[in-house]
């Protein structure tokens, strides 16, 4: 699938890329100047690039997990959605989850953009769901 992607005077000098033939995620880095945040600080952090994702299909954006797993950060939205008819630059929203000061670097891979195909429902108002097994059974309704 194409995706056309437009680069911002302050994108990193590579393209976004997948670091293996069997990833799932193209790898997103820091454009611009390096983040510093304080704990429990959120920030926008910007990727340099707008990418216009095909009709049909949404952005998935999530951190790359040695990132998430050295740093302690994460992503309050997590996956985040880029939707199809958004043209704008792609930020990550990225929050300090430890009890220290965390910096991204500037071009360091902090997060992966998964292209995903997207259902989209038409709702049928009833009086009634089908019943299941389940039923109403909400969190840790099932045992495990």
């Amino acid at each position: 699938m194409d995706v056309s992607i437009v680069r911002l005077p302050h994108a990193p000098r590579e393209l976004p890329s997948y670091a293996s033939d069997g990833a799932a995620g193209m790898d997103l880095a820091l454009a611009g100047e390096e983040v510093s945040l304080q704990p429990g600080e959120r920030a926008l952090l910007p990727t340099g690039f707008c990418f216009s994702i095909p009709s049909g299909y949404e952005g998935q954006v999530r951190l790359r997990s040695g990132f998430a797993r050295r740093t302690g950060c994460l992503m309050p939205n997590a996956p985040g959605t880029i939707d199809s008819d958004y043209r704008g630059e792609l930020l990550v929203l990225l929050m300090n989850a430890t009890d220290s000061p965390v910096t991204v670097a500037s071009g360091e891979r902090f997060a992966q953009l998964v292209i995903c195909p997207v259902a989209r429902a038409t709702l049928i108002e009833s009086r009634v769901l089908l019943e299941t097994t389940r039923g109403e059974g909400g969190f840790g309704s099932t045992g495990r």
